[in-house]
């Protein structure tokens, strides 16, 4: 191995957080090689959050185009779904395409040349290349979970890396989870003209979500005619002809297609880690709180640590993992100082930062409700968008604790309630600062009102206005 090449860093996978540890340290001048055995970009790019997203646009026009009569409109006929996967895929190659590439021109990128394997600390092999590098980062992310159901293994059944391949809306669709891939196909197809079930055995859809917001979802869903089954126990999956069946302990389900979208899991055996002597286990590689594994110039980034499958935290991590390596300082930067909100892209949107109601009860914190739903806004009623709400877990002070939006807009406006979670803004700094009018934001601002007619509620308060007028 004496003549390997040699490098500064070497990045194991270009997904999101691959992609941020390449692009900044390539900007540094920092001599770097990245490894990637698929495509540029990852899931996330190639057949997650991005062709997601443009399926969901096609599917909102097509609903839209169907509602018009709400906005007093009256539509010339019934559209038709002509292909909106194939658009998806052009799409995919729009954002894949020379700009992003163009990120890269300073890496060594050894792209489908094979699979990266440890062959020491230091060194990875890779289409019979021995890379040699002073840090490296692993970042090859997850792939699908596909439960261990009997009979699934001889149905051919879709996950989010092949559904946008297939060149035709089906008739049925049956979804395995009811988390935020299930959930986003299933209204992405019902709008576009299937009949969709979701069965999964959590309680409520955005299993780890606040359940009221839930509550929200599922009722648009049934409205829409997307079949919602909450703890159901999945007891084997059979094809019959061209139907796929099936059996629940609440009775059977058929239809042409099945969407399995049931979690998730590391791309970790292929690497060969004991190799390195990286530590690590079937669900994740441990990275301590600089994000480093067990052989301290390694790092795993992303969805492969099993902190946080988003592929913004992925990025995130990605950075401060970077900058980490490259601080000889005993002072780094840890990842958990940064908390990790979500958002699910149905309509309504879901979105979520700190902690929810709940864990607030179950870890005994002393904490108040605030609550503004869109029905009670103009802007919100005048849109046609008046399902939902805003709801904050905060102190008795006004520290904010968490926040779970469901309505339209949510993944914009929860970026508030980040920045007030992670810098400690109080609620009277909130509702002191200026929102125009007429925002959906402005029920953040709403809610910080609300904290405060509280406290003039009070009576102590009450007896020193009282004094004082």
């Amino acid at each position: 191995m004496n003549n390997a090449t040699i490098y500064d860093i070497l990045v194991i996978g270009m997904g999101p957080a691959g992609m941020a540890v390449s692009a900044m340290a390539s900007a540094m001048g920092l001599r770097v090689a990245a490894i990637e055995r698929d495509k540029i970009g990852g899931e996330c790019l190639n057949v997650g959050c991005i062709p997601s997203k443009a399926l969901l646009k096609a599917a909102e026009a097509r609903y839209t185009a169907a509602n018009l009569a709400k906005y007093g409109i009256k539509p010339a006929g019934a559209s038709s779904v002509k292909n909106p996967l194939a658009l998806v895929r052009e799409k995919v190659r729009q954002v894949s395409g020379p700009k992003t590439l163009k990120m890269f021109e300073k890496v060594d990128m050894f792209l489908g040349a094979g699979t990266a394997e440890f062959i020491d600390d230091h060194t990875v092999s890779v289409g019979g290349k021995a890379i040699q590098a002073k840090k490296i980062f692993i970042a090859t992310g997850t792939e699908p979970l596909v439960p261990p159901i009997p009979g699934i293994e001889k149905v051919p059944y879709l996950t989010n890396v092949n559904i946008f391949n297939e060149n035709a809306i089906p008739p049925t669709l049956t979804i395995i989870g009811g988390g935020a891939i299930g959930a986003e196909m299933a209204q992405a197809f019902s709008r576009l003209g299937s009949r969709v079930t979701i069965a999964h055995n959590d309680a409520h859809l955005i299993p780890s979500g606040d359940a009221e917001a839930a509550a929200v979802l599922q009722e648009r869903f049934e409205a829409e005619g997307i079949t919602v089954l909450n703890g159901v126990t999945i007891e084997k999956i059979e094809k019959s002809g061209k139907t796929i069946r099936v059996f629940t302990n609440r009775g059977l389900i058929k239809s042409e297609k099945l969407l399995v979208a049931a979690g998730r899991k590391p791309v970790i055996d292929p690497l060969k880690l004991e190799n390195a002597g990286v530590k690590h286990d079937s669900k994740k590689i441990p990275v301590d709180r600089f994000l480093r594994t067990s052989v301290k110039h390694i790092y795993a980034v992303g969805d492969v640590n099993g902190i946080a499958l988003f592929s913004h935290a992925a990025m995130h991590q990605g950075m401060i993992a970077l900058m980490n390596a490259l601080n000889p300082l005993p002072f780094k930067m840890r990842w958990d100082r940064y908390i990790v909100p979500w958002s699910v892209f149905t309509k309504p949107e879901f979105a979520h930062a700190g902690i929810t109601e709940q864990e607030a009860v179950d870890r005994g914190i002393r904490h108040v409700v605030l609550k503004e739903r869109y029905e009670n806004y103009g802007r919100t009623i005048a849109d046609g968008v008046s399902e939902g709400f805003v709801k904050v877990i905060a102190t008795r002070w006004g520290r904010v604790l968490g926040a779970t939006i469901v309505g339209e807009s949510a993944s914009e406006m929860i970026h508030e309630w980040i920045l007030a979670i992670e810098q400690r803004i109080g609620l009277a700094k909130i509702m002191m600062t200026q929102h125009s009018f007429p925002t959906i934001s402005l029920l953040n601002k709403r809610i910080a009102e609300s904290w405060m007619m509280r406290k003039m509620a009070s009576p102590l308060v009450q007896r020193i206005v009282k004094l004082l007028a």
